[in-house]
C-alpha cells in the first residue's frame, strides 16, 4: 500500500489532473526501475503471523532496521508504520506484511543487489528477535481473525468498507503479497502501447510467478488465488480495463475513470478523513462530504489514484501488479521480465504485435485461466506455456538489446535474470506447483514445512 502523497496546491482545472500524469513523461536515457515485494513475517517458535508490537513484532524488526542499518523513521502519530533511506522505503501492507518499496536504479543488476541487502538485513535482525520471513502470494495457514491490524488510519478505513463492495477486500489486504515493478514512459503515445501491453500480458506474469496455493491449512484449488482475490475484491477500482485497448485512450481517458472510482479518504494534517464511496468528481466542485467548502490539492489527486487497483496502473509512472510474492530468484525476475518487454521498443513492438488482436473477452479469459491452472492454463486453443515461452523470448531479446552490463563487466547484459522462469517453462512448473507437489508428497499434507523449507 502505499504512503501519503505530499506536495502540489489546489486544483483549479481538470486539465491538471491529467497534466500530473503526463508529467512522469521522461526522455529514455532517465527512465529506470522501481521493484516492490512483500513478505509474510512470523515468530518461529509459534508460526503465527507477526504482532506490531512486542518482543517479536514488525515493531522490532523496523526499530533494529533503523538501529542497525541506519534507516530513517516514518510515523504516523505516535507509531513507527516505516522506513526511508536513499530513494527507497520499508513500510507495512495491513496484516503486517513488511515491503520493501526500492528507489528508481538503472538496471536488474542494481535492482537484485538492492533485494539481496534487503533480505540479508532483515534476516540479521529477525533472526535476533526469533522471527522469520517468507514470501508467497497468500498466507498458507492464518485466519482472517489470527491476523494483527497495523496502527495506520487509512486501513482501518479500508477494512471497514471492504464487505460492502465486494468479498475478498479484506484478504487482500491482510493474507496476500505480491512484487511488482514500476517502470516509466516517455510520452502519452509510449504510455498507452506500455500500458495495453502490461494488461493484456499481465495474465503471463501471474502464470510465471503463481505461488498461492493454500489457504487456511489446505489446497484451494487454485495456483494463485491471490490473483482471485483480486477480481473479487471491488470491480469499481480493479480489473483489465478495457477502455485502454479503444481509440482516443491517453491521459485524460485515464483521468475520467480515476474520477469515477469512489473515494476511500483524504489526509489533512496527519489524520485520514472518512471519504468512502464519496465522489473525487464533487470533490472538485467544493461539495465533498467530508470536507464540505474545500477543494483538492494536488496531492489529494495523488492519493486518490493509489486507491485504484486494476493489473496495471498509472501514476506518474507504470505499475505492473498480476505477480504472487515469492522466492528471491523471482523477487529480481519479475523486474526483468517487464523491463525486457518495455524497454526496448524493438520488444515492445512484438510483445504488441503478439497481443493486438484480442479482444476484452479473451485478456479477461487468460486472467482467469492464469490464477486457476498457471502454465497449463488453455484459452481459445492456445497453451499458456507456449504463450509465456514467446513472451520470454521476447523480453530476453529486449534485454540483451539493452545490454546492461554487471558484476563489473563481466557479465554481459541482463538475460540470465529470467532464468527462473525459463526453467518454469521447460518444466511446465512455477513455484504453486512445487507446493502442491510437496504437499501432496514429502511433506503428507503438513503445511507447517513450508516455513521451514522456503523462508528467506
Amino acid at each position: 500500500m502505499s504512503i501519503p502523497q505530499s506536495g502540489g496546491g489546489p486544483i483549479e482545472s481538470f486539465d491538471q489532473l491529467a497534466g500530473y500524469l503526463e508529467a512522469g513523461n521522461k526522455p529514455k536515457d532517465d527512465w529506470r526501475i522501481g521493484t516492490e515485494h512483500e513478505k509474510f513475517g512470523y515468530c518461529k517458535d509459534t508460526l503465527k503471523p507477526l504482532p506490531y508490537a512486542g518482543e517479536r513484532s514488525v515493531l522490532a524488526v523496523l526499530e533494529g532496521l533503523q538501529k542497525a542499518h541506519d534507516w530513517a523513521p516514518n510515523f504516523e502519530g505516535e507509531h513507527l508504520i516505516g522506513l526511508e533511506k536513499d530513494g527507497a522505503n520499508v513500510s507495512l501492507e495491513p496484516g503486517g506484511q513488511l515491503e520493501l518499496s526500492g528507489a528508481p536504479l538503472e538496471n536488474i543488476h542494481q535492482t537484485c543487489d538492492e533485494v539481496n541487502t534487503h533480505l540479508r538485513d532483515v534476516k540479521h535482525i529477525a533472526d535476533k528477535v526469533g522471527v522469520g520471513f517468507i514470501g508467497l502470494g497468500a498466507a498458507p495457514v492464518w485466519t482472517h481473525d489470527q491476523m494483527p491490524v497495523m496502527p495506520k488510519g487509512r486501513y482501518k478505513l479500508m477494512t471497514d468498507y471492504m464487505d460492502s463492495v465486494g468479498t475478498m477486500g479484506k484478504t487482500m489486504m491482510y493474507r496476500t503479497c505480491t512484487v511488482q515493478v514500476n517502470l516509466d514512459f516517455a510520452s502519452e503515445q509510449d504510455m498507452v502501447q506500455k500500458f495495453r501491453v502490461a494488461l493484456a500480458l499481465q495474465p503471463v506474469a501471474t502464470a510465471l510467478f503463481a505461488n498461492s496455493p493454500f489457504l487456511e491449512g489446505k489446497p484451494n484449488g487454485l495456483k494463485s488465488y491471490r490473483s482471485a482475490v483480486w477480481r473479487n475484491l471491488d470491480d469499481a477500482r480493479t480489473g483489465m480495463l478495457p477502455f485502454v485497448f479503444e481509440d482516443g485512450m491517453g491521459f485524460e481517458r485515464y483521468v475520467d475513470y480515476a474520477l469515477d472510482v469512489p473515494m476511500y479518504f483524504v489526509y489533512r494534517d496527519g489524520k485520514y478523513i472518512n471519504a468512502l464511496g464519496q465522489s473525487f468528481r464533487d470533490f472538485m466542485k467544493g461539495q465533498l462530504p467530508a470536507l464540505p467548502g474545500q477543494v483538492p490539492t494536488l496531492s489529494d489527486w495523488a492519493d486518490h489514484l493509489t486507491t485504484i487497483f486494476p493489473e496495471a496502473r498509472i501514476k506518474k509512472f507504470m505499475e505492473m501488479r498480476g505477480a504472487d510474492g515469492g522466492p528471491w530468484r523471482r523477487l529480481c525476475a519479475l523486474p526483468a521480465f517487464w523491463v525486457g518487454l518495455m524497454y526496448d521498443q524493438t520488444a515492445l513492438d512484438a510483445a504488441w504485435d503478439l497481443v493486438k488482436d484480442w479482444d476484452s473477452d479473451t485478456r479477461e479469459a487468460w486472467r482467469v485461466a492464469a490464477s486457476e491452472q498457471a502454465l497449463q492454463a488453455e484459452v481459445n486453443g492456445v497453451q499458456m506455456r507456449d504463450l509465456a515461452a514467446r513472451v520470454l523470448e521476447i523480453s530476453n531479446a529486449g534485454l540483451a538489446a539493452r545490454a546492461r552490463p554487471g558484476a563489473a563487466g563481466m557479465i554481459p547484459d541482463e538475460c540470465h535474470f529470467l532464468n527462473a522462469l525459463q526453467d518454469s517453462v521447460e518444466t511446465g512448473q512455477v513455484p504453486a506447483d512445487e507446493l502442491l507437489e510437496k504437499y501432496h508428497g514429502d511433506w503428507n499434507g503438513d503445511i507447517s514445512r513450508i516455513y521451514n523449507e522456503f523462508s528467506y
